[in-house]
C-alpha cells in the first residue's frame, strides 16, 4: 500500500517590519502608514506601532512560492484602497479595512518597479523591468494601453492631470512624456548623464525635477498648453529676442524646457524625489542616510530673490564696464531691454534656485530605504511629518519645523536589525528565542506576538533552560550570555571560548549543555544557582565541568537523547563520534568534500543525518558508522537540519531559501516548502512535530504548520516536474521578451495585458459554453422537428448544465465570468470561427439590454482583433449588417434610460473602446465601412475574372 503523508504549510510569517523592495505611503488620513514586509502589505497604525493588518496574496499555483511586494500607492480619493506592484509582474488593489483584494491585473513580464494613481484616480500608471509602461483603466479595471520605448528598468512615473499626459524615466538616462490622446511618445529628454531615478511634478504642475547620480537637481518647466501669442509691448523686444535664440519652446510638443540646476549637499546617488502634498516641501532621499529637504517658495520669495539676482549682475556687470581701458560702460540696455529689474515678462527671467530653497538636511542612524510625507498636519509651526523607513528593518517619523527635526515615532519592535541567525523553542513549544547580531527576542510562536527585546552580542546559537524562564545564547565573540526571560534582561556574561560559539546542545537530563567553538574546544557546562553581592536572590550561573579538545574547529556538536553518543563536526569536513560518559572516541563519519555546518541525531539514536556546505546531505548509521544514503539536497550549502521528534523524518533548510522535508529511511523527498526571501540560516521543530519555525537572512521569522491533508510522493514529484517545466519555459519567453534585438521601436504601443493561466481559462470556458450552447440549440431545433412529426406536444428536458439558462443567457453568463483585466487576452485567444458565433449572439444580447456596457466592449474587441478576417469573410457580412443598425440603437437607449451625463458616457467610451470614440458618435458607421469595403473588394474580383474571361475567348 502507498505511504501518505501530511502536508506542512506556511501559516505565517512574522518578524519584518518593512522590507527593502518598496516604498512606503501614508493613507489620506494620515494616521496609518503603508509598507511592504516582504510579500505582505502591512499597515501600521503610527502612534500605537501596531500592524493593523498584514495582506498577502495566495501562492502560486505553479511553484508555491509568494511574489514579493515592490511598488505601493494609495488612491487619492479613497481612504482605504491602495495599488501593490510585485515582484511576478503582477498589480493588486487591496482594500485594507476589509482585508480583501478588489482586483488584480496582470500586464508586466518582469517585477513591477513603480505605480502611480492620477489625481482622481481613475488611472493607474504602472512601470516595470521588463521597460514597459502600462495605463490601467482604474474604474473599469482594465488595461488601457502599454507604453513601449525605454531600453531599460522604468524608474518612475507621474502623471500630468492638465495635459492628459504621462512622464516616465528609466535607467536608460531618458525622461519620456507620453500622450494620451495620441498614444505616443512627444518628446524626449536627454540631459542625464547616468540613470534617471526618480522624478515628480509640483501641485500646480508648473515645476518638475528629476534625480539621478548627477550631483545636481535638474528642474523643467512645463508647458500645459501652448505658448500666448499676445504679448505686452513692454516685453515684445524681450520676447521676440528670446525667441529667435530658441529658449522659448517652438511648439505645443515641447512639454518639458530645462529651467536650471540645484547642487545637492550629498555625493550619492538619488533615490526618491517627493513633493509633499501642499506643494511646500520637495525630499530628495539619497542612497545613504541623509534626505535634504528643500522649501518650495512663493510668488512673492521668486520675485524677490529673481529681482536680487538681476541686480547683483547689474551692479557686477556695471562695474566690470568701468574698469574697461576703452571707457565704455555697460548700459542698462543690455540686459535684455528691461527697464526696471522688478519687471518680469516670461519664465525665462527665473532659474531654479530662484524656486528652491534648502531648507535642513534630515540624518537618519542608518541607512534610509523610502520616504512619504504625512497628507495632513495639525500643529502650530510644524511643515510636514516625515516617515523613513531605514535599511535596518525599523520605521521613524519626525516632525519637520524650519528649525530641526524632531523624531516623534519609531516601529521596531516587531523585528530584529538584521538576519535571524539562530531559533530556539521551548519543550512545549510555547516560547520562541531567536537572536540577531545585537538583540535577543522572545516571541508567542503561535500569536506571533514579540514578549521581549533584550540586547546581546552577535548570537550564533543558543539554549533555552529548564523551566524556560532563562535562556544561554552563544556569541561570536566567544562569550555566553545569561538572560532571565521574565525579567526582560541579561543576567551575566560568561567568558567561555576565545572564538566564535557555532552551536550549543542541551544534555537530555536538563543538567547544563555543550559547547563547540572555533578555538577547538568543545565545553561542557553546568546550571548553577550564585548568590553575588550578598544578594537575598540566587541568579542563574553556569560552571565549566569537562573539556575536550580537537584538533579542528568545532562547527556543531550534538548529543544523543539517550546521553550516549556525542557527535561533533570539524572543519576538516569530518564527524567525530565521542562516548558521553568518558569522552572516549567512538567513530569518524568521513564523506563531506567541505565542512559539516549541521547536523542532528534522532530520538531512537539509530541514525545521523548532516548538512554540508558541498550541498548535500548524508544519513549514517550509528551502530557502524556507515553511510546509508548521501543525497544532493540544495542548491547551495545545507545551514540547518533537524528531525521530528519520535520519527525519521527530516527538515533541512539551505542558502537556496528552501525548506525540505525528507522521509530518512525511505531517502525520498517528500516536500519542498517556499516562502523565504532569502538564505535560511536556522530551523526549529516543535516537540510534536505539528509546527516548525525557520530564520532567514530576510529577517522573516515563519511558522510551518502540519495539516491534515494528505499527499503522496508520486503526486510531488509530477508536481515538481511540471514547475520545472513551466519555469523553463517562462525564463525563455522572459529572455526572448528582453533580448536587444526585440526592443520595441521608439515611442510604440502595444496591448496592455498578458497571457496567463487566467486569461487561458477564460478563453476555454467561453469556447466551452459556445459548444454547449451549439449543441443545445441543435438538440431544441431537433425537439421542435420530433414534435410536429409526432402531432403531439412533447416536453422539452433542458441541459441541467446549463444553469437552466437559455444558450445565449449563459454564454453571456460564461462571458461576463471573465474578469476585467483577463477578457481582453481571453478573447485574444479564440479562433475566428467562435468569435463570429460570439458576434451573432450580441444580436441577441443588445436589444434584450442585457449588460450593454460589457457587450459594447466585447462587440470593439472583436472588430478590432478580427477587423482583416471579417472585411473578407462572405458569411460574417449578415452580422455585420445586423449589428450595425442595433447597436447605436442600444447604446443610446441605455443613455437615455440611465439618464447618463456626457462625462459618463465620455467615460464608457474610454473604457470599452481607448483612443476612438467612433463606436459612440455613430456605431454603424464603422460596420457601413467594413461593409463598403468588403464590397468593392468582392467588385474587383469580379471585375477580374471578367477580363481574364474575355482574354480567354478573345485568344480563342
Amino acid at each position: 500500500m502507498v505511504k501518505a503523508y501530511l502536508r506542512y504549510d506556511q501559516a505565517d510569517a512574522f518578524g519584518v517590519v518593512v522590507s527593502s523592495d518598496a516604498n512606503i505611503c501614508y493613507d489620506n488620513s494620515g494616521k496609518l502608514l503603508v509598507a511592504g514586509a516582504l510579500e505582505q502589505l502591512k499597515v501600521w497604525n503610527v502612534k500605537q506601532g501596531r500592524a493593523v493588518h498584514a495582506l498577502a496574496p495566495l501562492p502560486s499555483a505553479a511553484s508555491g512560492s509568494r511574489a514579493v511586494v515592490t511598488a505601493i500607492a494609495c488612491m487619492p480619493n479613497s481612504s482605504s484602497l491602495v495599488a501593490v506592484g510585485y515582484s511576478d509582474g503582477s498589480i493588486k488593489v487591496w482594500d485594507f479595512v476589509e482585508g480583501s483584494c478588489e482586483t488584480t491585473l496582470n500586464g508586466h513580464k518582469g517585477a513591477v518597479t513603480t505605480v502611480r494613481y492620477n489625481r482622481a484616480s481613475s488611472l493607474l500608471a504602472s512601470g516595470s523591468k521588463d521597460t514597459d509602461i502600462i495605463v490601467w483603466d482604474a474604474v473599469g479595471e482594465v488595461g488601457l494601453f502599454r507604453f513601449r520605448g525605454h531600453r531599460d528598468q522604468v524608474t518612475d512615473l507621474v502623471f500630468l492631470e492638465r495635459g492628459h499626459r504621462l512622464i516616465s524615466c528609466s535607467k536608460d538616462t531618458f525622461v519620456k512624456v507620453w500622450d494620451f490622446d495620441t498614444q505616443s511618445c512627444i518628446q524626449t529628454v536627454v540631459g542625464h548623464r547616468s540613470e534617471v531615478w526618480s522624478i515628480d511634478v509640483g501641485l500646480n504642475e508648473t515645476c518638475f525635477v528629476t534625480g539621478s547620480a548627477d550631483l545636481e537637481l535638474r528642474v523643467y518647466t512645463i508647458n500645459n498648453q501652448q505658448y500666448q501669442e499676445e504679448v505686452t509691448k513692454e516685453s515684445a523686444r524681450a520676447h521676440s529676442r528670446k525667441l529667435e535664440c530658441g529658449s522659448l519652446p517652438q511648439n505645443k510638443w515641447e512639454v518639458l524646457r530645462h529651467l536650471g540646476d540645484i547642487k545637492r549637499q550629498s555625493s550619492e546617488r538619488i533615490v526618491t524625489l517627493r513633493f509633499n502634498g501642499s506643494g511646500t516641501l520637495l525630499g530628495c532621499q539619497v542612497a545613504g542616510k541623509a534626505l535634504e529637504l528643500y522649501a518650495v517658495l512663493d510668488r512673492s520669495d521668486v520675485l524677490r530673490r529673481a529681482k536680487r539676482r538681476k541686480s547683483r549682475k547689474k551692479e557686477k556687470a556695471l562695474k566690470s564696464g568701468r574698469k574697461e581701458s576703452d571707457g565704455n560702460e555697460v548700459s542698462q540696455a543690455d540686459f535684455g531691454g528691461i527697464a526696471e529689474v522688478s519687471q518680469f515678462d516670461t519664465a525665462d527671467d527665473f532659474v531654479a534656485t530662484d524656486h528652491f530653497q534648502l531648507l535642513q538636511i534630515l540624518r537618519a542612524k542608518h541607512k534610509i530605504r523610502s520616504f512619504s510625507f504625512s497628507p495632513g498636519h495639525s500643529k502650530k509651526g510644524l511643515l510636514s511629518s516625515i516617515a523613513l523607513a531605514l535599511h535596518n528593518n525599523s520605521l521613524e517619523v519626525y516632525d519637520v519645523q524650519k528649525e530641526n527635526a524632531a523624531r516623534v515615532y519609531t516601529i521596531d519592535l516587531a523585528g530584529h536589525r538584521s538576519d535571524v541567525r539562530a531559533a530556539v523553542l521551548s519543550s512545549d513549544s510555547t516560547i520562541l528565542m531567536t537572536t540577531s547580531h545585537n538583540s535577543v527576542k522572545i516571541w508567542n510562536p503561535r500569536t506571533c506576538s514579540c514578549l521581549r527585546t533584550m540586547e546581546s552580542g552577535y548570537g550564533l546559537c543558543g539554549v533555552l533552560v529548564p523551566g524556560d524562564r532563562h535562556s544561554v545564547v552563544g556569541t561570536k565573540g566567544g562569550s555566553l550570555e545569561i538572560f532571565s526571560i521574565t525579567a526582560g534582561e541579561q543576567l551575566k556574561t560568561v567568558e567561555a571560548h576565545s572564538g566564535a560559539i557555532w552551536s550549543l546542545a542541551a544534555l537530555p537530563d536538563g543538567s547544563g549543555f555543550v559547547s563547540g567553538s572555533a578555538d577547538h574546544d568543545v565545553k561542557f557546562w553546568e546550571y548553577e544557582l550564585v548568590q553575588e553581592n550578598d544578594n537575598a536572590t540566587k541568579q542563574l550561573n553556569v560552571r565549566n565541568t569537562r573539556t575536550l579538545r580537537m584538533a579542528e574547529d568545532v562547527l556543531s556538536v550534538r548529543i544523543s537523547l539517550d546521553s550516549k553518543y556525542l557527535a561533533i563536526a570539524l572543519l576538516d569536513s569530518t564527524i567525530k563520534v565521542f562516548f558521553v560518559d568518558s569522552l572516549k572516541f567512538f567513530l569518524s563519519l568521513y564523506g563531506h568534500k567541505l565542512p559539516v555546518l549541521c547536523m542532528d541525531i534522532s530520538s531512537d539514536g539509530a541514525l545521523l543525518v548532516s548538512g554540508s556546505a558541498d550541498k548535500n546531505i548524508k544519513i549514517w548509521g550509528m551502530d557502524f558508522g556507515d553511510c546509508h544514503k548521501s543525497i544532493f539536497a540544495h542548491n547551495d550549502s545545507v545551514m540547518a537540519i533537524q528531525f521530528v521528534h519520535n520519527t525519521h523524518y527530516v527538515f533541512s533548510a539551505g542558502k537556496d531559501r528552501l525548506i525540505k522535508y525528507w522521509d530518512a529511511d525511505k531517502f525520498e523527498l517528500l516536500l519542498t516548502l517556499e516562502g523565504h526571501q532569502a538564505e535560511v540560516w536556522c530551523l526549529a521543530v516543535s516537540s510534536l512535530g505539528d509546527f516548525l519555525i525557520s530564520g532567514s537572512h530576510d529577517r522573516s521569522i515563519r511558522r510551518w504548520e502540519r495539516t491534515d491533508e494528505p499527499f503522496f510522493i508520486e503526486e510531488e514529484r509530477e508536481k515538481r516536474l511540471e514547475t520545472l517545466f513551466e519555469a523553463g519555459l517562462d525564463d525563455a519567453h522572459s529572455g526572448m521578451h528582453m533580448s536587444k534585438e526585440d526592443f520595441p521601436e521608439e515611442g510604440t504601443v502595444g496591448v496592455a495585458g498578458k497571457k496567463t493561466q487566467e486569461s487561458i481559462t477564460a478563453a476555454d470556458s467561453i469556447i466551452e459554453a459556445l459548444d454547449m450552447a451549439e449543441a443545445e440549440k441543435n438538440r431544441l431545433s431537433m425537439h421542435k422537428v420530433e414534435r410536429t412529426d409526432a402531432g403531439k406536444t412533447l416536453v422539452f428536458q433542458p441541459n441541467a448544465l446549463l444553469l437552466g439558462l437559455s444558450p445565449s443567457a449563459y454564454v453571456l453568463h460564461a462571458v461576463s465570468s471573465v474578469r476585467p483585466s483577463e477578457l481582453e487576452q481571453a478573447l485574444l485567444m479564440l479562433p475566428f470561427t467562435d468569435a463570429l458565433k460570439l458576434l451573432e449572439y450580441h444580436l441577441e444580447w443588445i436589444p434584450q439590454g442585457n449588460q450593454v456596457e460589457l457587450v459594447c466592449r466585447v462587440v470593439s474587441l472583436l472588430l478590432r482583433i478580427h477587423h482583416q478576417q471579417l472585411i473578407t469573410t462572405v458569411s460574417a457580412r449578415p452580422v455585420l449588417t445586423l449589428l450595425q443598425g442595433i447597436l447605436h440603437k442600444g447604446v443610446q437607449q441605455l443613455k437615455d434610460t440611465l439618464g447618463f451625463n456626457i462625462a459618463a458616457m465620455s467615460h464608457m467610451q474610454t473604457i470599452l473602446l481607448p483612443g476612438s470614440d467612433a463606436l459612440f458618435k455613430d456605431a454603424g458607421k464603422k460596420l457601413l465601412e467594413i461593409r463598403e469595403k468588403h464590397l468593392g473588394e468582392k467588385n474587383k474580383i469580379t471585375a477580374t475574372q471578367r477580363k481574364q474571361k474575355r482574354q480567354k475567348q478573345s485568344a480563342a
